[in-house]
């Protein structure tokens, strides 16, 4: 029963755990606020390109329409009744993670936090609740059936240590600046 929950709470976060790490490796170009800043502090910062955001975003939604070409083998392999993504629930929590990204930067800066520096919870999170936000208003049924409590608690225990999985490797590759 907890192998199956972790399992689709996995599943089911993929489509948003993949966006971010795409936008690092696709990203730059033209920032999102365009270099503007407010009460002298960057508003998002140079990280937060609208290549890396569409980028992000399209990745995403390729892993969700590639989880749904191999589900039934998958599900026939392991055992586990696995989701399929309706189109907007892969939008939604494709985008959604960039947009939770770009949400916490713009806290990040508001609390006078440089690029890359870290905040505990909301950089493990961010991408976590602005993702489930938008698939439950974007997919209301889809994500009602697929998001239960147990599912829920599943994602918010494992992404952190995802996160700080990912980003330690994306460190040790250059990928990033900060280890976190």
């Amino acid at each position: 029963m907890l192998a199956e929950i972790v399992a689709v709470a996995l599943w089911t976060m993929l489509p948003a755990y993949i966006p971010n790490n795409a936008a690092v490796l696709f990203g730059g170009g033209p920032p999102i606020d365009g270099g503007r800043t407010y009460g002298g502090t960057r508003i998002l910062g140079d990280g937060k390109t609208w290549r890396g955001t569409a980028a992000g975003t399209l990745a995403g939604i390729a892993v969700a329409l590639g989880l749904n070409a191999v589900n039934g083998p998958v599900a026939a392999a392991t055992g586990i009744d696995l989701p399929t993504f309706p189109l907007l629930a892969a939008v939604a929590l494709a985008f959604g993670a960039m947009l939770g990204d770009i949400l916490a930067s713009l806290i990040k800066r508001r609390s006078g936090r440089a690029r890359g520096a870290s905040f505990p919870g909301l950089d493990q999170l961010d991408f976590v609740v602005a993702s489930l936000l938008l698939a439950f208003l974007l997919a209301p049924a889809w994500a009602s059936a697929v998001f239960t409590l147990p599912v829920i608690l599943a994602i918010v225990v494992v992404t952190p240590v995802l996160h700080l999985v990912t980003n330690g490797i994306a460190y040790l590759l250059g990928l990033k600046n900060e280890p976190y």
